[in-house]
């Protein structure tokens, strides 16, 4: 709910910000689970399909939920990018770039932090987002 996003969170999915590279809270985050749009709850994210680009930004090779993410052309800043936005909660999430992994795909969502919110696999049944658990990687 946009009511409870607290300053940053509001500034990045409702203003198309972006938050500073390497500041935010998912981007060294190595748990398995799924990351939600903060504002709907939709899934957009697997933590198996989360990878280090050295962008400075969580980064992801492909959405878990294909219908949840719009594509948009984004024309900001005299540059030409594909930015990102959830379908329902309709948020600014970040920007997807063809530099990613080629071998997966060669796609690179560059999301940020403050647009999600992260659902451990322990908690994913219990919070609706079971269906999604053979998208996770076991823990060991």
């Amino acid at each position: 709910m946009i009511a409870t996003l607290d300053p940053e969170q509001y500034r990045v999915t409702q203003e198309n910000g972006t938050e500073r590279p390497g500041s935010g809270a998912y981007l060294g985050n190595k748990e398995p689970g799924i990351y939600v749009d903060v504002v709907s709850g939709e899934p957009l994210f697997a933590s198996s399909d989360k990878y280090e680009s050295g962008c400075g930004w969580p980064s992801f090779v492909k959405t878990i939920e294909p219908a949840h993410v719009q594509e948009l052309r984004d024309t900001s800043y005299g540059m030409v990018r594909v930015e990102v936005r959830s379908t329902h909660g309709d948020s600014h999430l970040g920007h997807v770039f063809p530099d990613g992994p080629a071998d997966r795909g060669g796609l690179r969502y560059c999301i940020n932090s403050a647009s999600l919110r992260f659902v451990h696999r322990d908690d994913m049944e219990a919070e609706g987002y079971g269906a999604y658990l053979d998208q996770v990687e076991d823990v060991t």
